[in-house]
């Protein structure tokens, strides 16, 4: 946990990010990105002995909260940059995202994707426009493949969290759901990257200061927790999960700093937890979660990081998973 003093400073302009680049962003993505619903169910109320706010993120534009950063990102470049395109590695959310938004704004997109990622996610990505490039996610580095890439095609970069307009577009998910619902007790995020829970602390910050934010990663992947225990970046093997979205092996260090100032605390959950958020959420609420979206939610319906009574929200981070996975997973 982290002083007030710290967190103030901070918030003053010290990080990497700032909330006035969530504003920026928010301004550049309004009418473009989906002002996503929030949810409430009286069920989850009952389970989570809470208030709980569920910012539906899986009705986002592509699917996931990853086209806000991605537009942003896209919308700050040269004219430059813009006419050379621009190379993303992904599992699938980027990927989409990316290449959606470049055709949105006329850039060319390159993907560089793991060989097991989600069929659906691929399908969608080359759909929209992007070019994918495929790699072994436990043998290569997707980081090298995009340096060269970049190198020699000229692209620019666009990582799927460890970027300041990246992070910018991300908390302007958080932005909106305190603007919908007010001040908060708790804020559950998922954390892969970094990115999403980086920004959404920044909107805490500022627009809910007493709130807790809470990152929730898989027990198999929780290098975050590691890093924010230790004050230090650590990193981890690619880690085995159902939450395809989350198994990166370090956080970014443009995303670190935010974390470590602003985040309450990292907790993890277990693939049956998941799979059990899935199930509430298709059975009970009618929407469709991928796993690493039910990140948030599992930690909050297993009530053991928040107190009874509080107003808790809960970011759902994406809804793409191929239908037979989705329908494996249920039964």
């Amino acid at each position: 946990m982290h002083s007030v003093t710290e967190s103030a400073a901070a918030v003053s302009g010290d990080l990497p990010v700032t909330f006035a680049d969530v504003e920026a962003a928010a301004a550049r993505l309004e009418g473009i990105a989906h002002r996503t619903p929030v949810m409430t169910s009286r069920t989850a109320d009952a389970r989570a002995d809470a208030k709980l706010f569920f910012k539906c993120e899986n009705l986002q534009r592509g699917g996931a909260f990853k086209f806000r950063g991605a537009y942003n990102t896209i919308a700050t470049l040269t004219a430059d940059q813009r006419r050379h395109g621009v190379v993303a590695y992904s599992s699938g959310n980027h990927a989409q995202a990316v290449a959606f938004a470049g055709r949105l704004q006329g850039v060319a997109t390159t993907i560089v994707m793991p060989k097991d990622a989600p069929a659906s996610k691929v399908s969608a990505t080359r759909e929209y426009g992007g070019e994918v490039i495929f790699y072994d996610r436990y043998k290569e580095s997707r980081e090298e493949i995009c340096a060269g890439l970049a190198a020699e095609r000229g692209l620019t970069i666009i990582s799927p969290y460890d970027h300041p307009q990246v992070i910018a577009g991300q908390g302007t998910a958080a932005r909106e759901l305190f603007q919908r619902v007010g001040e908060l007790d708790v804020l559950f995020v998922c954390l892969g990257g970094g990115g999403l829970l980086a920004g959404c602390a920044l909107a805490a910050s500022a627009l809910s200061p007493r709130c807790r934010v809470i990152g929730v990663e898989p027990e198999a992947g929780n290098d975050g927790q590691q890093s924010f225990r230790a004050g230090r970046v650590i990193r981890i093997p690619v880690p085995r999960s159902i939450a395809d979205g989350a198994l990166t092996t370090f956080l970014g260090e443009h995303n670190f700093p935010i974390i470590r100032a602003l985040v309450h605390d990292v907790v993890t959950v277990t693939d049956p937890m998941l799979i059990d958020a899935m199930r509430f959420f298709a059975e009970r609420m009618k929407i469709v979660v991928e796993p690493t979206g039910c990140l948030g939610a599992a930690a909050a319906l297993s009530k053991q990081f928040h107190q009874p009574g509080e107003r808790v929200g809960v970011l759902i981070s994406g809804g793409n998973i191929d239908l037979p996975r989705y329908a494996e997973l249920l039964r």
